[in-house]
């Protein structure tokens, strides 16, 4: 596919330097052939691209570790959820569940529901468990540090998924591991996706919730994409709570469309539940929203994966591994219990579309990347 599209400079240099490696290795000859391309616009337009195709390949072989500590046995795990009604959310806790039940441990569920009162409260009733261990998941660990703190007096250990904007082990928290995709390449992908598509006239939206602040960092880089191609518009950021979605989205669908009409063609979020509620809002606007697209980066819900599936306004998700997150939760939290460094392992980007859907695991609903994690973690174990 080739287009020719008006790219401005930062986009070049973005591309360049840090768009295209979202796999852990990417090879050398690729990467000084896009910065030997950045004189030529359809050249980039073509990294672009490959960018986007790579991370639209099924999954890779496993990458993540082979060997650790044997299973601590008897441990009890606290799991402290933001909000279970997230897709995203839910999904992980399952695996975290599967996975502890692989390991040989307990674990006790408390959701926060959305709430600065249901995380306190959470947080509470998790220590007073008194556990071995603790998984935040979807909680902003940076907002929380001082809920968090009884947690490192009482030496207990903490990990968590999507707790911060920057992925991996996480330096001076009290949370020693965050696990995610990197997010800033998920939003990277997300807005390259919607560039693609479009032929680089896109008009779009963004929703994102200030609360959180890997929200605020992968919009900040779903903008710098959209703003960097001369031919898109960015018509509006929409800073809507996720667990408010339900109530506002409808509503803030139907303002939009009555503002730009079709000039808004391309919805990006930073999850997939915006999704769930601005959809029905599409379908009973009939012809005024024809040709609108909608690409999320993240999470990856089964909801998502329907739309995807059955071509429904949504054309791309940046998936990701849920389940398997929560075995790398489990995992990297097994290894604190035995006294070691956590693994800092970040998995590869994917981007979920109709023309992929039907790989690893995409038509139950879900990215379950097809790599054999399950035993690998069951063999570090020894389970």
């Amino acid at each position: 596919m080739h287009l020719r599209v008006a790219l401005r400079p930062a986009l070049v240099a973005m591309i360049a330097l840090c768009g295209l490696c979202i796999r852990p290795a990417c090879a050398q000859p690729a990467l000084q052939s896009v910065r030997h391309a950045a004189a030529s616009e359809e050249l980039n337009v073509a990294a672009m691209q490959r960018a986007v195709d790579r991370a639209s390949e099924p999954a890779s072989p496993w990458s993540g570790p082979t060997s650790g500590p044997a299973a601590v046995p008897g441990a009890t795990i606290a799991i402290i959820t933001e909000d279970l009604r997230n897709g995203g959310v839910l999904g992980v806790a399952k695996g975290i569940n599967e996975a502890a039940n692989a390991i040989g441990w307990s674990t006790r569920v408390y959701d926060a529901r959305g709430t600065a009162a249901g995380r306190s409260k959470a947080v509470a009733a998790a220590l007073a468990l008194s556990p071995d261990g603790a998984i935040l998941v979807g909680v902003d660990a940076g907002e929380m540090k001082s809920d968090l703190l009884p947690f490192t007096a009482h030496r207990i250990a903490l990990v968590g998924w999507h707790v911060g904007p920057v992925a991996g082990a996480m330096a001076n928290s009290v949370v020693a591991m965050n696990v995610s995709t990197n997010p800033l390449d998920v939003a990277r992908i997300t807005a390259m996706a919607a560039v693609i598509q479009s032929g680089a006239r896109a008009g779009v939206v963004v929703f994102t919730d200030g609360n959180f602040q890997i929200a605020k960092a992968k919009t900040d880089t779903m903008l710098e994409v959209i703003r960097a191609c001369r031919d898109c518009r960015l018509l509006a950021v929409r800073d809507v709570a996720i667990s408010k979605s339900a109530e506002q989205m409808p509503a803030v669908t139907d303002e939009l469309l009555a503002k730009y009409g079709k000039t808004w063609n391309y919805a990006l979020a930073i999850n997939d539940l915006y999704f769930d509620y601005a959809a029905p809002a599409l379908t009973r606007a009939g012809n005024m929203s024809r040709g609108l697209s909608m690409l999320s980066a993240g999470d990856g819900s089964a909801a998502a994966f329907l739309r995807i599936q059955a071509e429904t306004f949504q054309t791309g998700t940046v998936a990701e591994p849920l389940n398997f997150q929560g075995w790398q939760l489990v995992d990297e939290l097994n290894r604190l219990l035995a006294h070691q460094q956590v693994t800092g392992y970040v998995s590869p980007v994917h981007l979920v579309t109709a023309a992929n859907i039907r790989f690893d695991g995409g038509l139950q609903g879900q990215y379950d990347p097809g790599n054999g994690y399950r035993d690998i973690y069951r063999g570090i174990w020894k389970r």
